[in-house]
């Protein structure tokens, strides 16, 4: 039964205030889909019955649930390939020149969702190691949901996850079998802090970055949202700063002050220095 409209503009217009994330009458499924689990947990009779408990009886703790649930997105290790190779083969080499008397290196996994594209990024740097000997590494992966960043924070996946988007000597060389699962090995965990961030808020104090992944985020906001998310972004960078956004996202049409790079002319965006 399709939900009523006024319950859908509830969702929508609470997602778009808490989260930035803009739906419309194309992503109904999204809501049926993924507050379905919450409904049968918290022993709602249907969607529209929990639409109507928040709109009349705001819980804060079920508000965070909806929330949640909305904003966990898709992800895996080494997600699209590509980006991995030109930030291997052309951006770590520019950034280690540029950086070469301070020796270090910050990177942030923005929307970092339960942890594989920060521990893919940890990966890909001890695979570097030589290269990067005596160099102070961080990255800093954050997210909207506290229930993916705990899972992102104990490093355990299922045989299903770590298939996905991992070459299989990488399995062997940094994780470890217990109990069914998938524990990634603390040469790799150690590179990565993991915190609770709104992108809506404010950001700042996460400090100087060389490196942001920002991918399949922005597609679901606003084209202001978007401009005033990247500006911010923009500011964090150092002078020789990259932003990795998601390959369905481009800049065009926007107010933005970076230019694509790499052998693909996407992917990765340098900022314009005044």
């Amino acid at each position: 039964m399709a939900l009523k409209l006024e319950i859908l503009d509830y969702f929508y217009k609470l997602l778009r205030k808490e989260s930035g994330l803009v739906l419309d009458a194309s992503k109904q499924y999204l809501i049926e889909t993924r507050l379905e689990p919450i409904v049968m947990h918290e022993g709602f009779t249907s969607i529209e019955a929990l639409g109507r408990k928040l709109m009349h009886n705001d819980d804060t703790l079920l508000r965070q649930k909806v929330v949640d649930a909305m904003t966990t997105n898709e992800t895996s290790f080494f997600r699209d390939q590509k980006p991995f190779d030109i930030l291997k083969s052309e951006i770590l080499p520019e950034i280690l020149k540029a950086k070469e008397d301070e020796k270090r290196i910050r990177i942030w996994c923005a929307a970092s969702s339960t942890g594989q594209e920060p521990y893919s990024i940890g990966i890909l740097l001890n695979e570097m190691a030589r290269a990067l000997r005596g160099w102070d590494i961080e990255i800093i992966a954050t997210d909207i949901s506290e229930p993916v960043l705990k899972k992102a924070r104990i490093g355990m996946y299922s045989l299903y996850e770590v298939q996905r988007g991992l070459p299989p000597h990488y399995l062997d060389k940094y994780f470890e079998k217990s109990n069914g699962m998938w524990c990634i090995h603390d040469a790799v965990r150690k590179l990565v802090s993991f915190r609770k961030i709104n992108l809506l808020s404010d950001f700042g104090a996460l400090g100087t970055m060389d490196i942001i992944f920002c991918r399949n985020i922005l597609i679901y906001f606003d084209k202001e949202t978007k401009e005033r998310v990247l500006d911010r972004m923009r500011n964090l960078l150092s002078p020789s700063g990259y932003v990795l956004l998601g390959a369905s996202e481009t800049l065009l049409g926007m107010e933005s002050k970076f230019v694509g790079v790499g052998s693909t002319g996407r992917h990765f965006y340098k900022k314009i220095n005044n």
